[in-house]
């Protein structure tokens, strides 16, 4: 297990080391088709993966790491000397061309930036607050475990219905969609029509349907909400599972929450 070198919110680091049991042992390829952090991709270490995601600075992060890593490590080191708070509002107004130079200004922003979040505005720049965190560099060597894990991975820009579509018999697909972990109680649908519409949820349950139909095991991540439970009425199996959120900077007032996991396959 390697663990994943982002920090992403809505990630599942929470998930591999709370509920291990839930993920199937044997499979043929791994598919993701909401990247982000990739917690469970590193968790996993599968042979083959397919990897994708919308977000084209995210990918190409991880493109130029699979290729690239000790340029990266040496890079990001040179940054960790100049690194201060003038330093990464210049950095973040840069526009890098070049696709490494792209990938270092991605990774030193989502290093320093606040609780690494990943937000830009209409005209498509990245707006986060320099955060508290001052380590920029990984340990050495960290970023070539990364490279060894991606190494038979393809990985692309793409919409999830492009990902899932791919997948046959034994393959096993984990989809986590974009959506608020503090949704008990609260209008759901409404909250995440610019982040993930409803006619994308109805798309993304079609989808994984006609990939588990095609003998693939599916795993899906979701809000624990009705209007999601009632999506895949009939499909898999229900899990509510526990988890802390995380949205509260106050320690004091994160609190505990449910989020949805179905499963098409059995679980032990």
């Amino acid at each position: 297990m390697c663990e994943p070198f982002l920090k992403w919110p809505g990630g599942k680091r929470w998930l591999v080391r709370q509920y291990p049991s839930l993920f199937p042992t044997q499979y043929c390829r791994y598919l993701e088709p909401f990247l982000g952090g990739g917690a469970v991709f590193f968790h996993l270490a599968p042979q083959r993966a397919c990897l994708s995601d919308t977000n084209g600075e995210l990918i190409n992060a991880y493109q130029c790491l699979k290729k690239h890593a000790r340029v990266i490590e040496n890079r990001l080191a040179d940054l960790q000397r100049k690194h201060g708070e003038t330093f990464y509002y210049r950095m973040r107004a840069t526009r890098p061309t070049g696709a490494i130079d792209q990938a270092v200004r991605f990774l030193y922003l989502n290093r320093t930036c606040f609780n690494g979040i990943y937000r830009v505005n209409l005209k498509g720049e990245f707006n986060v607050p320099i955060g508290t965190k001052e380590h920029v560099a990984y340990p050495e060597g960290y970023l070539q475990q990364i490279a060894a894990r991606l190494r038979y991975a393809s990985i692309r820009v793409a919409d999830f219905e492009q990902t899932i579509d791919k997948a046959k018999a034994n393959d096993f697909v984990f989809v986590d969609p974009p959506y608020t972990v503090v949704h008990n109680n609260n209008n759901f649908v409404k909250y995440n029509s610019k982040l993930f519409s409803w006619t994308d949820q109805a798309k993304l349950a079609s989808a994984v349907k006609r990939a588990a139909r095609r003998g693939a095991a599916v795993m899906i991540s979701n809000a624990d909400h009705q209007s999601v439970r009632e999506l895949y009425i009939g499909f898999g199996t229900h899990h509510r599972v526990d988890r802390t959120s995380i949205l509260a900077a106050d320690l004091l007032h994160r609190r505990k929450t449910t989020e949805l996991v179905i499963t098409s396959y059995r679980v032990p």
